[in-house]
Protein backbone atom coordinates (compact mmCIF):
# COMPACT_ATOMS: atom_id res chain seq x y z
CA UNK A 1 0.00 0.00 0.00
CA UNK A 2 1.30 3.43 -0.90
CA UNK A 3 -0.06 6.84 -0.01
CA UNK A 4 1.07 10.31 -0.99
CA UNK A 5 0.89 12.61 2.03
CA UNK A 6 -1.21 15.74 1.96
CA UNK A 7 0.57 18.99 1.38
CA UNK A 8 0.66 21.65 4.04
CA UNK A 9 -1.89 24.36 3.40
CA UNK A 10 -4.53 24.42 0.71
CA UNK A 11 -3.86 25.39 -2.92
CA UNK A 12 -5.89 28.56 -2.38
CA UNK A 13 -3.60 29.84 0.38
CA UNK A 14 -1.61 31.85 -2.15
CA UNK A 15 -4.76 33.85 -2.98
CA UNK A 16 -5.51 35.13 0.52
CA UNK A 17 -3.73 38.49 0.11
CA UNK A 18 -5.83 39.34 -2.95
CA UNK A 19 -8.93 38.16 -1.13
CA UNK A 20 -8.15 40.32 1.91
CA UNK A 21 -7.63 43.40 -0.27
CA UNK A 22 -10.99 42.93 -2.02
CA UNK A 23 -12.64 42.30 1.36
CA UNK A 24 -11.38 45.63 2.77
CA UNK A 25 -12.31 47.47 -0.43
CA UNK A 26 -15.82 46.03 -0.49
CA UNK A 27 -16.37 46.56 3.22
CA UNK A 28 -15.42 50.21 3.02
CA UNK A 29 -17.77 50.88 0.14
CA UNK A 30 -20.58 48.85 1.70
CA UNK A 31 -20.96 51.39 4.50
CA UNK A 32 -21.35 54.25 2.02
CA UNK A 33 -23.76 52.26 -0.13
CA UNK A 34 -26.07 51.33 2.75
CA UNK A 35 -26.33 55.02 3.67
CA UNK A 36 -26.98 55.90 0.03
CA UNK A 37 -29.71 53.28 -0.26
CA UNK A 38 -31.52 54.59 2.81
CA UNK A 39 -31.30 58.20 1.67
CA UNK A 40 -32.51 57.62 -1.92
CA UNK A 41 -35.21 55.05 -1.00
CA UNK A 42 -34.26 53.01 -4.07
CA UNK A 43 -34.96 49.25 -3.99
CA UNK A 44 -32.40 48.67 -6.73
CA UNK A 45 -29.77 50.48 -4.69
CA UNK A 46 -30.83 48.67 -1.53
CA UNK A 47 -30.55 45.41 -3.46
CA UNK A 48 -27.02 46.45 -4.42
CA UNK A 49 -26.30 47.31 -0.78
CA UNK A 50 -27.69 43.95 0.34
CA UNK A 51 -25.53 42.14 -2.19
CA UNK A 52 -22.54 44.13 -1.06
CA UNK A 53 -23.27 43.07 2.51
CA UNK A 54 -23.44 39.41 1.50
CA UNK A 55 -20.33 40.03 -0.60
CA UNK A 56 -18.42 41.22 2.45
CA UNK A 57 -19.70 38.33 4.57
CA UNK A 58 -18.92 35.85 1.78
CA UNK A 59 -15.41 37.21 1.26
CA UNK A 60 -14.82 37.09 5.01
CA UNK A 61 -15.99 33.46 5.14
CA UNK A 62 -13.75 32.59 2.20
CA UNK A 63 -10.77 34.21 3.92
CA UNK A 64 -11.44 32.46 7.24
CA UNK A 65 -11.87 29.16 5.38
CA UNK A 66 -8.44 29.58 3.80
CA UNK A 67 -6.87 30.34 7.19
CA UNK A 68 -8.51 27.27 8.74
CA UNK A 69 -7.55 25.17 5.71
CA UNK A 70 -3.89 26.01 6.34
CA UNK A 71 -3.96 24.15 9.65
CA UNK A 72 -1.97 20.93 9.62
CA UNK A 73 -3.64 17.53 9.73
CA UNK A 74 -3.95 15.99 13.19
CA UNK A 75 -5.29 12.83 14.82
CA UNK A 76 -8.89 14.03 14.63
CA UNK A 77 -8.65 15.49 11.09
CA UNK A 78 -6.27 13.18 9.26
CA UNK A 79 -6.92 14.87 5.91
CA UNK A 80 -6.56 18.33 7.42
CA UNK A 81 -9.12 21.11 7.22
CA UNK A 82 -9.46 21.46 3.46
CA UNK A 83 -13.23 21.01 3.49
CA UNK A 84 -13.81 24.30 5.34
CA UNK A 85 -13.29 26.03 1.98
CA UNK A 86 -16.07 23.96 0.42
CA UNK A 87 -18.38 24.75 3.34
CA UNK A 88 -17.68 28.44 2.76
CA UNK A 89 -18.59 28.04 -0.92
CA UNK A 90 -21.89 26.35 0.04
CA UNK A 91 -22.73 29.12 2.51
CA UNK A 92 -21.94 31.79 -0.09
CA UNK A 93 -24.18 30.11 -2.66
CA UNK A 94 -27.08 29.66 -0.23
CA UNK A 95 -26.86 33.28 0.94
CA UNK A 96 -26.80 34.56 -2.64
CA UNK A 97 -29.84 32.47 -3.55
CA UNK A 98 -31.65 33.72 -0.45
CA UNK A 99 -30.88 37.36 -1.25
CA UNK A 100 -32.08 36.86 -4.83
CA UNK A 101 -35.41 35.49 -3.60
CA UNK A 102 -35.77 38.43 -1.20
CA UNK A 103 -35.06 40.96 -3.94
CA UNK A 104 -37.67 39.32 -6.18
CA UNK A 105 -40.21 39.53 -3.36
CA UNK A 106 -39.42 43.19 -2.67
CA UNK A 107 -39.61 43.96 -6.39
CA UNK A 108 -43.09 42.45 -6.52
CA UNK A 109 -44.18 44.56 -3.55
CA UNK A 110 -42.79 47.77 -5.01
CA UNK A 111 -44.15 47.09 -8.49
CA UNK A 112 -47.61 47.43 -7.03
CA UNK A 113 -46.82 50.89 -5.66
CA UNK A 114 -43.44 52.24 -6.81
CA UNK A 115 -42.15 55.09 -4.60
CA UNK A 116 -40.35 58.17 -5.87
CA UNK A 117 -36.61 57.65 -6.04
CA UNK A 118 -33.74 60.14 -5.85
CA UNK A 119 -32.39 58.99 -9.19
CA UNK A 120 -29.35 61.28 -9.43
CA UNK A 121 -27.91 60.33 -6.04
CA UNK A 122 -28.72 56.69 -6.71
CA UNK A 123 -26.82 56.86 -10.03
CA UNK A 124 -23.72 58.37 -8.43
CA UNK A 125 -23.61 55.79 -5.63
CA UNK A 126 -24.12 52.91 -8.06
CA UNK A 127 -21.37 54.26 -10.35
CA UNK A 128 -18.86 54.23 -7.51
CA UNK A 129 -19.99 50.71 -6.62
CA UNK A 130 -19.45 49.56 -10.20
CA UNK A 131 -15.85 50.77 -10.14
CA UNK A 132 -15.22 49.00 -6.81
CA UNK A 133 -16.71 45.76 -8.11
CA UNK A 134 -14.75 45.86 -11.37
CA UNK A 135 -11.52 46.24 -9.41
CA UNK A 136 -12.50 43.28 -7.19
CA UNK A 137 -13.37 41.12 -10.20
CA UNK A 138 -10.07 41.87 -11.92
CA UNK A 139 -8.21 40.80 -8.78
CA UNK A 140 -10.19 37.60 -8.13
CA UNK A 141 -10.93 36.39 -11.66
CA UNK A 142 -7.75 34.38 -12.18
CA UNK A 143 -7.81 33.07 -8.60
CA UNK A 144 -11.34 31.69 -9.11
CA UNK A 145 -10.29 29.24 -11.82
CA UNK A 146 -8.81 26.63 -9.48
CA UNK A 147 -10.90 26.89 -6.31
CA UNK A 148 -14.59 26.61 -5.49
CA UNK A 149 -14.00 28.81 -2.46
CA UNK A 150 -12.44 31.55 -4.59
CA UNK A 151 -15.10 31.00 -7.26
CA UNK A 152 -17.73 31.64 -4.61
CA UNK A 153 -15.97 34.88 -3.64
CA UNK A 154 -15.68 35.86 -7.31
CA UNK A 155 -19.39 35.23 -7.88
CA UNK A 156 -20.17 37.43 -4.89
CA UNK A 157 -18.33 40.31 -6.53
CA UNK A 158 -19.75 39.47 -9.97
CA UNK A 159 -23.30 39.57 -8.64
CA UNK A 160 -22.59 42.97 -7.09
CA UNK A 161 -21.23 44.25 -10.40
CA UNK A 162 -24.39 43.11 -12.22
CA UNK A 163 -26.47 44.79 -9.54
CA UNK A 164 -24.53 48.05 -9.90
CA UNK A 165 -25.05 48.01 -13.66
CA UNK A 166 -28.75 47.35 -13.16
CA UNK A 167 -29.03 50.19 -10.65
CA UNK A 168 -27.35 52.58 -13.06
CA UNK A 169 -29.69 51.57 -15.89
CA UNK A 170 -32.69 52.08 -13.61
CA UNK A 171 -31.27 55.43 -12.47
CA UNK A 172 -30.85 56.69 -16.04
CA UNK A 173 -34.39 55.63 -16.97
CA UNK A 174 -35.95 57.28 -13.92
CA UNK A 175 -33.82 60.40 -14.25
CA UNK A 176 -34.76 60.94 -17.90
CA UNK A 177 -38.38 59.71 -17.94
CA UNK A 178 -39.60 59.71 -14.34
CA UNK A 179 -40.81 56.13 -14.85
CA UNK A 180 -40.26 54.66 -11.35
CA UNK A 181 -41.37 51.17 -12.37
CA UNK A 182 -37.83 50.78 -13.72
CA UNK A 183 -36.56 50.36 -10.15
CA UNK A 184 -38.43 47.13 -9.24
CA UNK A 185 -38.19 45.75 -12.80
CA UNK A 186 -34.40 46.10 -12.92
CA UNK A 187 -34.17 44.68 -9.38
CA UNK A 188 -36.13 41.58 -10.42
CA UNK A 189 -33.92 41.12 -13.49
CA UNK A 190 -30.81 41.28 -11.29
CA UNK A 191 -32.24 38.64 -8.96
CA UNK A 192 -32.95 36.32 -11.88
CA UNK A 193 -29.49 36.81 -13.43
CA UNK A 194 -27.72 35.69 -10.27
CA UNK A 195 -29.53 32.36 -10.01
CA UNK A 196 -27.87 30.19 -12.73
CA UNK A 197 -24.20 30.77 -11.81
CA UNK A 198 -24.93 30.49 -8.09
CA UNK A 199 -26.87 27.27 -8.59
CA UNK A 200 -23.94 25.72 -10.52
CA UNK A 201 -21.55 26.75 -7.75
CA UNK A 202 -23.81 25.15 -5.14
CA UNK A 203 -24.01 21.90 -7.15
CA UNK A 204 -20.23 21.72 -7.49
CA UNK A 205 -19.67 22.35 -3.79
CA UNK A 206 -22.30 19.81 -2.72
CA UNK A 207 -20.73 17.25 -5.07
CA UNK A 208 -17.45 17.66 -3.17
CA UNK A 209 -19.19 17.26 0.19
CA UNK A 210 -20.91 14.09 -1.10
CA UNK A 211 -17.49 12.82 -2.24
CA UNK A 212 -18.67 12.64 -5.83
CA UNK A 213 -16.23 12.02 -8.65
CA UNK A 214 -14.46 15.30 -9.55
CA UNK A 215 -15.58 16.69 -12.90
CA UNK A 216 -11.96 16.94 -14.08
CA UNK A 217 -11.30 13.21 -13.59
CA UNK A 218 -12.59 10.58 -16.04
CA UNK A 219 -12.98 7.59 -13.71
CA UNK A 220 -13.60 5.14 -16.58
CA UNK A 221 -10.40 6.18 -18.32
CA UNK A 222 -8.57 5.96 -14.98
CA UNK A 223 -9.81 2.40 -14.48
CA UNK A 224 -8.72 1.45 -18.00
CA UNK A 225 -5.25 2.96 -17.47
CA UNK A 226 -4.78 1.00 -14.23
CA UNK A 227 -5.95 -2.24 -15.83
CA UNK A 228 -3.43 -1.77 -18.65
CA UNK A 229 -0.46 -1.67 -16.23
CA UNK A 230 1.64 -4.85 -16.70
CA UNK A 231 1.01 -7.31 -13.89
CA UNK A 232 -2.50 -6.05 -13.04
CA UNK A 233 -5.20 -8.73 -13.29
CA UNK A 234 -8.15 -6.68 -12.07
CA UNK A 235 -9.13 -3.35 -10.51
CA UNK A 236 -12.06 -3.00 -8.10
CA UNK A 237 -13.35 -0.74 -5.31
CA UNK A 238 -12.09 2.26 -7.25
CA UNK A 239 -12.97 5.59 -5.63
CA UNK A 240 -12.07 9.14 -6.62
CA UNK A 241 -13.10 12.20 -4.61
CA UNK A 242 -12.00 15.76 -3.80
CA UNK A 243 -10.66 16.97 -0.47
CA UNK A 244 -11.11 20.52 -1.75
CA UNK A 245 -10.75 22.30 -5.08
CA UNK A 246 -7.73 21.01 -7.07
CA UNK A 247 -6.90 18.40 -4.41
CA UNK A 248 -8.22 15.04 -5.65
CA UNK A 249 -7.69 11.69 -3.97
CA UNK A 250 -8.27 8.11 -5.02
CA UNK A 251 -8.14 4.58 -3.64
CA UNK A 252 -8.35 1.23 -5.39
CA UNK A 253 -7.92 -2.50 -4.83
CA UNK A 254 -5.46 -3.97 -7.33
CA UNK A 255 -5.36 -7.71 -8.04
CA UNK A 256 -1.85 -8.52 -9.25
CA UNK A 257 -0.39 -11.43 -11.07
CA UNK A 258 1.35 -13.60 -8.45
CA UNK A 259 4.58 -13.39 -10.45
CA UNK A 260 4.64 -9.57 -10.35
CA UNK A 261 6.78 -7.85 -7.73
CA UNK A 262 4.72 -5.57 -5.47
CA UNK A 263 7.00 -2.52 -5.05
CA UNK A 264 7.69 -1.90 -8.77
CA UNK A 265 3.96 -2.38 -9.43
CA UNK A 266 3.07 0.22 -6.79
CA UNK A 267 5.53 2.68 -8.29
CA UNK A 268 4.09 2.24 -11.79
CA UNK A 269 0.50 2.56 -10.58
CA UNK A 270 1.30 5.77 -8.72
CA UNK A 271 3.15 7.25 -11.70
CA UNK A 272 0.31 6.43 -14.10
CA UNK A 273 -2.28 7.97 -11.78
CA UNK A 274 -0.50 11.19 -10.80
CA UNK A 275 1.03 11.88 -14.23
CA UNK A 276 -2.07 11.36 -16.38
CA UNK A 277 -4.88 12.41 -14.05
CA UNK A 278 -5.44 15.35 -11.72
CA UNK A 279 -4.94 13.25 -8.60
CA UNK A 280 -2.47 14.12 -5.85
CA UNK A 281 -3.31 11.50 -3.19
CA UNK A 282 -3.23 7.80 -4.07
CA UNK A 283 -3.87 4.69 -1.98
CA UNK A 284 -3.61 1.19 -3.45
CA UNK A 285 -4.44 -2.10 -1.77
CA UNK A 286 -2.53 -4.87 -3.53
CA UNK A 287 -4.24 -8.26 -3.58
CA UNK A 288 -2.95 -11.57 -4.92
CA UNK A 289 -4.96 -13.84 -7.17
CA UNK A 290 -7.42 -15.81 -5.09
CA UNK A 291 -7.62 -13.13 -2.40
CA UNK A 292 -9.98 -10.65 -4.06
CA UNK A 293 -12.22 -8.96 -1.52
CA UNK A 294 -15.86 -8.70 -2.47
CA UNK A 295 -16.47 -5.54 -4.46
CA UNK A 296 -18.92 -3.27 -2.69
CA UNK A 297 -18.58 -0.18 -4.85
CA UNK A 298 -17.47 0.94 -8.33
Amino acid sequence: MEEIKAQTGSPTSRHKKNLLFVLVLSGTYMIAEVIGGLVTQSLALMADAAHMLTDVVGLFLAFIAIKIGERKADASKTFGYYRTEILAAVINAVVLLGISVYVLYEAYQRFQNPPAVQSKTMLIVAGIGLVVNIIGMMILRKDSEGSLNMKGAYFEVLSDMLTSIGVMIAGVIMLTTGWYYADPIISAAIGLLIFPRTWRLLKEAVNVLLEGTPKDVDIHQLRQSLEEVPGVKDVHDLHVWSLTSSVNAMSAHIVRNNRTAQNPLLKTLTEVTTANFKISHTTFQIEEEGYEEQEMHL
